[in-house]
């Protein structure tokens, strides 16, 4: 375990910050840049491109990708970020496991309040397989709200009668809308990115005017998870969220769900994104990849565009 290096990125998180309310462009401004410090690695290009309806970015490996896709869902408390800001995550699950990513650019709250966000993942994900693609070789992976949305997507191509895909892979996912986990309150002072009212702020954004008392509003404790695809749930000991991760999954494996909880001490929300700054960072990537590569079957390489329509190529 490498304390300095924790240590270290706590103190960085915690700098001071104002208690003042940020307007929204304000805080998807502040985003951008904590953002744009991550390590991106090398060895991969990015095409910006749609997928459904949507923008999104494809990223892939150089020298071209195995057969493989997936698709990413940014963070952001679904009010900021974008598949940019979390390019050290897609990029280093790519670089890791060699398929692609394509990382879509899903509608924001205030702007567009749930179930937007949701309804762009899921048009997303039936473009894949509309496209001829092989859900046995799609996998859903996602960040704190994009984390959420792995869980959230899957139940509504579930409800739509659509098949699943291989896996699920959540970094810190937000699961529950209620806020009802003891970490909300146990994590508080740990915690140096969430307080209750921080999270109450962007959550009242997302929606809308809406009972957070719903099943894709608040899937750790309210939805039905039956016949979810396998899941690895990565979380820190130091988030408030902790137990949207730990709630979720047992409920997970009581409905014959196969669902790995991966949490790692001291290390704070979606500490993934430190890779190569913190060594818990590059050693959970590792496990999500090992874990993405045991469940997505695929033969031979990817073929056209599997409903993705490139713009333009910046390596």
């Amino acid at each position: 375990m490498s304390r300095e290096q924790r240590a270290a990125i706590d103190a960085m998180l915690r700098q001071p910050r104002s208690d003042e309310p940020r307007s929204v462009e304000e805080m998807r401004a502040w985003f951008r840049t904590m953002m744009a410090e991550m390590i991106v690695p090398d060895g991969i290009r990015t095409t910006a491109t749609t997928l459904g309806p949507r923008p999104a970015l494809l990223v892939e490996p150089v020298d071209g990708p195995r057969a493989g896709t997936i698709l990413y869902f940014h963070g952001g408390a679904y009010v900021f970020g974008s598949p940019r800001t979390a390019l050290s995550l897609t990029g280093n699950l790519v670089a890791r496991t060699g398929f692609r990513a394509l990382s879509l650019d899903y509608r924001l709250a205030p702007e567009h309040p749930y179930p937007a966000a949701i309804e762009d993942a899921l048009a997303a994900y039936r473009a894949l397989l509309d496209s001829g693609e092989d859900p046995s070789a799609i996998a859903f992976a996602g960040d704190s709200a994009g984390g959420g949305l792995t869980v959230t997507t899957c139940l509504a191509a579930r409800d739509a009668g659509l098949p699943m895909p291989a896996a699920i892979v959540a970094f810190s996912p937000g699961l529950d809308a209620t806020r009802t986990g003891e970490s909300m309150d146990t994590k508080a002072g740990l915690d140096p990115f969430f307080t209750r009212e921080s999270l109450g702020r962007t959550g009242a954004m997302y929606l809308a005017g809406q009972d957070p008392h719903q099943p894709m509003l608040s899937p750790a404790v309210l939805a039905d998870l039956t016949g979810l695809p396998p899941m690895l749930l990565q979380a820190g000991t130091n988030e408030v969220l902790l137990d949207d991760s730990t709630r979720l999954a047992a409920r997970a494996r009581a409905a014959g769900v196969d669902a790995v909880l991966d949490v790692t001490a001291d290390v704070p929300h979606v500490f993934q994104a430190f890779a190569g700054v913190l060594e818990e960072a590059d050693e959970a990537l590792d496990r999500a990849a090992l874990f993405l590569g045991q469940r997505v079957r695929t033969t031979g390489a990817p073929t056209g565009s599997h409903g993705a329509r490139s713009a333009r190529t910046r390596p």
